[in-house]
This record gives structure tokens, C-alpha cells and sequence, in this order.
């Protein structure tokens, strides 16, 4: 693939968007820690928080790679330059290779990634003899020959070949260039970490640390905001906390709605608080009441809090796992009170050991898991009349019950119907079913297209991290090792399936999703980065008009585009129809959300002839809507 940019002049005669294309991938990757750095003739690769970008010492420009500019996968371990091959060799942590060119075109070789082997395939360095690159290895040392772009050989330690005289290591590109290194800035985030991720006024907000039922993810505290122009802020993250060693592990974040500059976050020794990005406090056992350690020893570096919330009123909530106290309220007057109840005890007197992921539903509702495999269940908290339900009865539809392990994340759908991740796969309660829990949360059945009249249970079996529901009502749903699914609002289709092998998405491990609804862009937290992909649905409008309801692009001219053509600006499921100049159909549909999505075919998968088309819209009960334009172009 060649690296190149490219300048886009559009004319547009009836409207225009600053929306990405659908179906396009973006990763936002972090490049502050510099490991390493190779010279290639006017050009410095540079290996940075196991990413990589290229320098350009003529013109200053900046180049990033990722996998959605070719690089063939995340987590690179080492890198190093062959000026015989004039190629880079980039080496991952699962032992993937690339090769490199200082103009972006890049070779894979899976070879040593796919084979399967006796001992450890982790390359420890890399050796540059000629046209060759020695990888260290622990099972054996692999030749991978640059210039043909193949593994030419590998020696086990008793091999009569083994090399025993490879050249030293040259470390001289770091040493002249570190300073100048790090004075570059090729943007992305501090870290490669987001445990949890939220929307707001357009703004991602997102944390990266988190704990799981043993133990935590030890992972540096930070709060990093992606706005709307696609640059980060990064929260102050120097401080020392008030009774603990370390700010580690921030778990969850809530925006304060009186003032968005206000914001708290929960992590594994208390509560934080910023304003204006700024440290202001740090509340927890030791300096505020109702906090409590879970450790034995009342260690504040083990103060479990989660699933910090606002309510609309800006009162905030959070879960204090393993505690006398499992809610903690801290009221909009500046007051703190505590909650406790038997359904939330786990080990006498004290609460749910890993209590997290707080929604506040339409009804004002607080709905949590607790997701320990002791007690794997979730709760409906009702603050004003100061009471609490417990769920932990699993069936499927036809009534059987089912073990489930752990309950990993909650959802509130657009019917108001409350989902569950878990990890035998989602299960759902209705509206009926949430005031009397031995009705059981129900695990969906989704009938087959094959007129057999069988049916399966949706996504059975695989293990849910996260869901997220978009502006058409469908199902965004994470998982631990399966990818990506989207799933449609009736829960009867399979729309998308991302996974690492057919998408440029960054690990199959999910650990958040959040959803920009203005745009359509649904944002993945993956245990190797953060990276999205512009989808074909948007918050619907409240009503359509000349104003709002738009095509882009608009004209189209499909010599040198190939992408759909999109209408937004619509309404919930309205009714989309397309005509041509003299009023013939062409095609027609339903949106997503506010979003409706055209090829630019007729009724018969014809492309259709260059003019100008009337798209016409309608509420879904019939009502009429508005006409917009667009210009088509052959």
C-alpha cells in the first residue's frame, strides 16, 4: 500500500457534510513512550508505546501506521532497519511480521505467527546481517530473509548452524535522535487503555484502568477526552492521592450535568475530582464517611469504587464493592449518605465484591451487576423511594433455567427494555418482568431464515463485555474473544460481525463501547487500543425539514467514488423514497435512527444514470416529511 495524501476539492450544489464515510475505520493510537528508533536514509521510524509513526528530517512531516493503513496487526515489540534491503522489520508480541518501506508499502509474513510450535516464539531482538534479520527467539533463532521477504531459516540451539558471531546491536539512531524525538507530536492519547468510555456533547470520555473478580489491571490512572475536532486532552494525572500509594486504575467516569467542566471518577483507592482537567480532590476511607477498604488489612490503595454515576438532578452515585456500604451518594448540596440492604450482601454485612457499570435508565432508575461469579447477578436501585431488586434468575424462552458465571455489563434499549451481558451470551428483562424477579431475565430466541421453523438463542454461548445501543435502536454487543457484533433492533438479525481477521478492529477483546449519535461513529475500547468505525445510523430528529434533511455526498460523481450515498437528518424509521426527474421509483427504505443509506442503484442493482434525484421522506405513520435533492454524476 502506498503512502500518499490527498487533496479533495468537492463542489456541492444542494448540501454538505462534515460526517466520515460510511463504513470507514479509524484507530487513534498512542505514540508518548519512546522505546526505539531506526534511521533510514532521510527518514526515523519510531517505535512509540508499541506503535509506530515516521519522521521525515527534510520536511518535519508525520506518518502513523496502523492496521488501517496497512500495518498487519497492534503491539509491536521491537523494530529495526536493513539499509541492504531498505525495508523495516517490524516484529509484534505474537511474533507477526511486517516489512516496512519509507513509502508505505508493507509485506507480511505470518509465517512464524501462524506455525505452531514447542516453546516461546517471543522475539527477545533483532540482529541485521546484509539482507538478513536474525529474530531472537527462545525456542530458536529465526532468519527471515529481507529482500525476498521470506523466513530463509531457523536454528534450535543444537543445530550445527546455530549463529554464534551476529553483529552487536546498534543503538545509534536512539542516541542522536532521542531529543529530537521527543519534541514530535503525532497526536493519539497517553495511553492505549480504555476499560470504560462515555458520550457527551459530542465529547469522548474515557478512563483506562479497571479490576476483575482476583485482582486489578494495575494500569496508570488517566482520564483522556477525544473532542469533537479529533484532539485529545489529557487530565492531570501527577497528583498524589489523599490515603493511597498510587492513582491507578481509574475504573469510571461521570460528567457533572450542571457544569461538564466538573467531573469525577471512581478507581480502585476512592473517588476523584477534576475541574478543568485539574486535580482537585481525592475522597475515600481515611477522609471521607461510607468509604471502606475491601482488603483485610483497610489498605486505601483496595477502596473499591465503580460505576459513578450523575443522576439528572446532579446527584452523584457510586458502588463501593466489599464495604459496609455498598451506595454512596454524594447529593448536588454537597451532603454524602450511604445505602445498604440484604440484597446486596455477599459475605456477612459486607456488599457485592465486584458491583460496577451504573446506568441511570428513562424511569430514573439506577441498574448495576455485581460481577463476581459467587453471586453473578444485577440490581434496580430506587433512590427516591429507597429501595432495591435483585436479579439473578436465568431462563431461556422456553422456561429452563441456566448457570450463568458472571454478569458483566447492563443496557438500557430504546423500548426501555433492560439487557445484560454475561458470560454465556445477553439476556434481557421487559418492562413487565422488572417488578417481580422470579419471572427471570430472558435469554432471546432468534427463529432461522430456513423456513424450518428452529430457532436459536442469540449469540449462545459467547461471552458478552459490553453492549451499546445506537440511534436506530439496534445492539452493539463486545465480546471477550468473538470481536464485535450488530445485531438489528428486533434482535433477528445479524448485521455486522468485526473481528481482528476480517476488520482492522484491534483485538477481539472488548472492554468498552460508546456511540457518538450525532455522527454514527461507534468507538471500541480494545485491550490493545481504541479505534472506530463509522456506522450507518444516528440519533433520529424530532422532525424533518428543508433544513435538516440532507443527502452527502452531494453531487455524487461515481468516476471516482464507490461509497454509499447517506440522507440524514430523518426521523425515527421513516419511510425514505427516491425518484428520478420524471418521478419514476427508484428505490426506497426505512432509516436508522435519523440516517438512511442509498448505493446509488435502481429496484434491479443497476447504477443509475447520471441527473438529479428526488429523495422524498415520511414519518413512519404516514406523515409527509420533506424532498432534497442529489446530484449524480457519471
Amino acid at each position: 500500500m502506498k503512502k500518499f495524501i490527498i487533496t479533495l476539492i468537492v463542489v456541492v450544489g444542494f448540501c454538505q457534510s462534515t460526517f466520515g464515510q460510511i463504513g470507514s475505520w479509524k484507530t487513534y493510537m498512542a505514540y508518548s513512550e519512546i522505546q526505539e528508533i531506526e534511521k533510514a536514509g532521510d527518514e526515523l521510524f519510531v517505535m512509540a508505546s508499541n506503535d509506530l509513526y515516521q519522521y521525515n528530517l527534510n520536511d518535519q512531516s508525520i506518518y502513523t501506521y496502523d492496521k488501517t493503513n496497512g500495518l498487519s496487526d497492534t503491539n509491536i515489540r521491537h523494530i529495526k532497519w536493513c539499509p541492504e534491503a531498505q525495508r523495516l522489520i517490524v516484529v509484534y508480541q505474537n511474533s507477526n511480521i511486517d516489512l516496512v518501506e519509507t513509502d508505505g508499502d508493507i509485506i507480511n509474513i505470518s509465517d512464524l505467527y501462524t506455525k505452531v510450535i514447542t516453546g516461546d516464539k517471543t522475539v527477545s531482538s533483532i540482529r541485521i546481517d546484509g539482507v538478513f534479520a536474525y529474530l531472537i527467539c527462545e525456542f530458536a533463532i529465526v532468519k527471515v530473509n529481507m529482500e525476498r521477504a521470506e523466513i530463509s531459516d531457523s536454528y534450535t540451539p543444537n543445530h550445527p548452524e546455530y549463529p554464534t558471531n551476529l553483529p552487536e546491536e546498534d543503538n545509534s539512531s536512539y542516541e542522536q535522535y532521542i531529543e529530537t524525538v521527543k519534541t514530535l507530536n503525532p497526536g493519539g492519547p497517553k495511553y492505549n487503555n480504555f476499560f470504560n468510555m462515555k458520550m457527551h456533547n459530542g465529547k469522548l470520555y474515557t478512563v483506562g484502568g479497571g479490576w476483575w473478580q482476583f485482582n486489578n489491571y494495575n494500569r496508570p490512572g488517566s482520564v483522556q477526552v477525544l473532542n469533537e475536532n479529533k484532539e485529545w486532552t489529557i487530565f492531570q494525572d501527577d497528583m498524589t492521592p489523599a490515603f493511597a500509594l498510587t492513582y491507578t486504575d481509574v475504573n469510571s467516569i461521570a460528567i457533572d450535568p450542571l457544569n461538564e467542566n466538573h467531573v469525577m471518577v471512581a478507581s480502585c483507592s476512592g473517588l476523584y475530582e477534576f475541574v478543568d482537567g485539574k486535580f482537585k480532590a481525592n475522597y475515600t476511607a481515611g477522609n471521607t464517611e461510607y468509604f471502606e477498604s475491601a482488603a483485610s488489612n483497610g489498605s486505601a490503595d483496595y477502596v473499591r469504587t465503580d460505576g459513578i454515576i450523575y443522576d439528572k438532578e446532579g446527584n452523584l452515585f457510586c458502588l463501593n464493592s466489599g464495604s459496609t456500604t455498598g451506595i454512596i451518594k454524594w447529593s448536588k448540596d454537597g451532603k454524602w449518605s450511604g445505602f445498604m440492604d440484604d440484597a446486596l450482601i455477599d459475605k456477612p454485612n459486607h456488599a457485592m465484591r465486584v458491583m460496577r457499570g451504573s446506568i441511570i435508565d428513562s424511569r430514573n432508575l439506577m441498574w448495576f451487576v455485581n460481577a463476581h461469579s459467587d453471586i453473578p447477578s444485577f440490581f434496580c436501585y430506587d433512590d427516591d423511594n429507597n429501595n432495591i431488586i435483585k436479579f439473578n434468575n436465568f431462563k431461556n424462552q422456553d422456561g429452563i433455567n441456566l448457570s450463568v458465571m458472571r454478569v458483566e455489563c447492563i443496557c438500557e434499549d430504546k423500548e426501555g427494555n433492560i439487557w445484560v451481558g454475561t458470560n454465556i451470551g445477553p439476556f434481557y428483562l421487559t418492562i413487565n418482568e422488572m417488578n417481580d424477579p422470579s419471572l427471570g431475565v430472558i435469554q432471546y430466541k432468534v427463529p432461522r431464515k430456513d423456513d424450518s421453523g428452529y430457532a436459536d438463542y442469540l449469540l449462545d454461548g459467547i461471552e458478552i463485555t459490553s453492549i451499546a445501543i445506537d440511534g436506530g435502536g439496534r445492539k452493539w454487543f463486545g465480546t471477550s474473544t468473538n470481536g464485535v457484533y450488530l445485531i438489528s433492533a428486533d434482535n433477528n438479525d445479524q448485521i455486522q460481525h468485526f473481528t481482528t481477521e476480517n476488520s482492522p478492529l484491534l483485538s477481539n477483546n472488548i472492554e468498552s463501547i460508546a456511540i457518538n449519535e450525532q455522527t454514527g461513529e461507534v468507538f471500541f475500547g480494545t485491550e490493545q487500543g481504541l479505534c472506530s468505525y463509522m456506522s450507518d445510523s444516528t440519533a433520529p430528529t424530532e422532525s424533518m425539514d428543508k433544513d435538516n434533511v440532507y443527502a452527502y455526498p452531494n453531487p455524487v460523481d461515481f468516476s471516482n467514488y464507490s461509497g454509499l450515498i447517506t440522507i440524514t437528518g430523518l426521523t425515527f424509521n421513516a419511510d425514505i423514497k427516491i425518484t428520478n426527474a420524471a418521478g419514476f421509483l427508484i428505490a426506497e427504505g426505512r432509516s436508522n435512527g435519523g440516517l438512511f443509506t442509498w448505493d446509488g442503484k435502481d429496484k434491479k442493482g443497476n447504477r443509475v444514470a447520471s441527473g438529479v434525484y428526488n429523495v422524498i421522506t415520511a414519518t413512519k405513520d404516514g406523515k409527509k416529511g420533506t424532498v432534497c435533492k442529489v446530484a449524480i454524476v457519471k
